[in-house]
């Protein structure tokens, strides 16, 4: 009995006229296994490598200290910057000059100048002062070594005034950081890797794909044959959507096995909206089809594309911090949204409701990206 169900429901969907499409695109995928081991197994690699490599939280500086005192109190100093963990202590130098060299030829990216009279000043009840020279050519490292320093002379401050006057702070502020508590870049860097991985699949893969057949000759024949443009490109688009989910799937693995991200929400809601996403982006993908009449063509306005997403959508940078026009470029990127939804639902585990203006701004930038390239792409063939 289940057989002659399952062989009816096959013969169902065999009469599709979606289906003959489908089962090429399928075939062509089986046939072309080194294709299809590059969009299921660069994810993994990618997402090892920018996993690791991309790191917003600067830790462990290396620094030189000219330690002039020579004293307890000089050590202590020390002792509370390496503390902070903004700060390794790589070697100790004679003078200044040294220690201008080694951050010339970056041994070292901070000096700790610690004069004679430091101990002798805090003793007598005076501010015992010590500089801090930092290569600021990077900026967020050098943010990173500012906020240490700060960090250490308070902190020292505290110490010495307790001895003194052997009195509680007066004030205590206790701060309870929530969702990534150990502020671990890869908390955040690997559930905005799945968008990007995803864009770049999505648009990438399918206007060459789409370019590449009408180079062959291909795509016009698929025309004449009796097959309506619709069925003909979900035809082409489905089995990238398959795709899209491997993939998906792949980097949340690794997230959570190799770098601990946490999966705190609904992975169905996830999926859920994240076909929304997988949508808008082949929008991208055909429309940028229509323009391109080469593959070299599509890769170079897919990689167009790829640049705004990477740099306003919130991947790295805050967009809150941005310019109000790059905000506004940032609006019509379906990533921007997307990545509010991985982070949301990974880190965070909100729900359906919380979630409602990204979808419907997901499902509008889909609507009209597919719609105007699917009627764009039917202009293109005519």
């Amino acid at each position: 009995m289940t057989g002659r169900v399952d062989s009816g429901l096959l013969a169902r969907v065999r009469r599709w006229t979606l289906w003959p499409m489908l089962w090429k695109e399928f075939l062509q995928l089986r046939r072309d296994r080194l294709t299809f081991a590059l969009m299921t197994g660069l994810p993994a690699i990618q997402l090892m490598l920018f996993g690791y490599a991309i790191q917003t939280d600067v830790r462990r500086l290396p620094t030189v200290v000219v330690d002039a005192s020579r004293t307890g109190e000089s050590r202590a100093l020390i002792q509370v910057l390496e503390n902070t963990d903004n700060f390794r202590v790589v070697a100790s130098v004679s003078g200044r000059e040294e220690a201008r060299r080694w951050i010339e030829r970056g041994a070292a990216r901070v000096a700790l100048i610690i004069p004679p009279e430091y101990q002798r000043d805090i003793r007598r009840g005076q501010t015992g002062r010590a500089q801090l020279l930092i290569d600021a050519a990077d900026p967020q490292s050098s943010g990173a070594a500012i906020a240490g320093a700060q960090l250490a002379a308070q902190a020292r401050s505290a110490q010495l005034l307790a001895e003194r006057v052997a009195l509680r702070a007066p004030v205590e502020i206790r701060v309870r950081p929530w969702y990534n508590p150990a502020q671990k870049s890869a908390t955040f860097i690997v559930p905005g890797i799945v968008g990007i991985l995803l864009t770049i699949t999505m648009t990438l893969i399918t206007s060459t794909a789409i370019v590449r057949e009408r180079e062959r000759g291909t795509l016009e024949q698929l025309i004449v044959t009796p097959i309506g443009k619709t069925s003909l490109m979900l035809g082409k688009l489905v089995p990238f959507v398959l795709v899209g989910y491997v993939q998906m799937s792949v980097v949340l693995l690794l997230g959570v096995l190799v770098f601990d991200v946490p999966v705190r929400g609904n992975l169905l809601l996830l999926y859920a909206i994240a076909l929304v996403f997988i949508v808008a982006s082949l929008g991208v993908g055909l429309l940028i089809s229509t323009f391109a009449r080469s593959q070299a063509q599509a890769m170079q306005l897919s990689f167009f594309f790829m640049l705004p997403n990477i740099l306003l959508s919130g991947y790295i940078f805050p967009r809150a911090a941005m310019p109000e026009p790059a905000q506004f470029v940032g609006l019509a990127l379906p990533l921007t949204y997307f990545l509010d939804v991985l982070r949301g639902v990974l880190l965070k585990g909100v729900g359906l409701r919380d979630l409602l203006p990204q979808l419907g701004a997901l499902a509008a930038l889909g609507a009209v990206l597919l719609t105007g390239s699917v009627r764009r792409f039917s202009k293109t063939l005519d």
